[in-house]
């Protein structure tokens, strides 16, 4: 074979293997206008906080789910998140949506198996050691209780929706610690310490169970670094006369500038 010849070959199977390289890249960024997306999980996902709240599950457009569907108009749409969900009214309620050609699931799920908002009220009206007691309890059905009822939550999700890509999203930190001064009923550094170390530990369960089933995790942690409640930025509503599930919830700005971002970098 000539020089000649083998230049040519060579440029010829240089270029088969870039065009080979980049098909799959180029299949996967058209593939998003052919998903099924079905959003499931609690309040973080309904979009309790945010404007636009309709029904008795309080789903908003401003969710992240929302706003990740109007930003990338898959093939379908769909959210089954409600607020006030558990690990067991998932199960019970929100599956039906979930078949062998959705292609992506995403929800926040665990906070209220804990009595999170509970916990977060007690804080608002008892002493320090006492919001350190409630969320010394809550921490208890972390460890004890919320593994399982997670596992047998992702794998009832994982059966009815073979194939699909499931991101899990985390809970944001929801307290700037470092002013003095915070909210109507004056919630102390100290509260509000207990209440972030609590939401760390809710958050590493929730990621390892999420991992162990094979789906991907998403912290919010980073992304709502600097928003916290209190805080000169706030990206959550504080404790809210009206509407007061608004409470300790993320606003519009916190669904879109904290949980979509946190989604998009999961997707890739």
């Amino acid at each position: 074979m000539s020089r000649r010849t083998n230049v040519l070959a060579c440029l010829v199977t240089s270029t088969l293997l870039s065009l080979v390289i980049a098909a799959p890249a180029a299949a996967a960024a058209a593939a998003v206008s052919d998903w099924d997306y079905v959003a499931l999980g609690d309040s973080y996902s309904s979009g309790v906080g945010a404007s636009g709240q309709t029904g008795l599950c309080l789903r908003s457009s401003n969710a992240y789910p929302g706003l990740w569907n109007t930003a990338n108009s898959p093939k379908t749409y769909r959210s089954n998140a409600c607020s006030g969900a558990t690990t067991a009214t998932l199960r019970s309620g929100q599956l039906s949506g979930l078949n062998a050609e959705t292609d992506l699931v995403t929800l926040t799920i665990g906070g209220n198996d804990i009595g999170f908002a509970d916990t977060v009220i007690t804080c608002t009206l008892a002493s320090d050691s006492g919001c350190a007691s409630a969320v010394a309890d809550a921490l208890v059905k972390v460890r004890d209780q919320l593994p399982a009822k997670l596992n047998a939550t992702y794998a009832d999700i994982r059966g009815k929706a073979p194939n699909a890509k499931v991101v899990v999203l985390g809970y944001p930190i929801l307290f700037d610690e470092t002013v003095a001064n915070c909210g109507v009923g004056g919630m102390s550094v100290t509260k509000r310490k207990s209440l972030n170390k609590g939401a760390v530990e809710l958050n590493k369960v929730i990621a390892a169970r999420s991992q162990a089933a094979g789906f991907t995790w998403s912290s919010v942690e980073d992304e709502f670094a600097g928003h916290g409640i209190c805080g000169t930025n706030a990206w959550l509503h504080g404790l809210t006369v009206v509407p007061p599930t608004n409470s300790f919830h993320p606003n519009n700005a916190g669904y879109r500038y904290g949980y979509l971002p946190a989604l998009n970098a999961a997707l890739g």
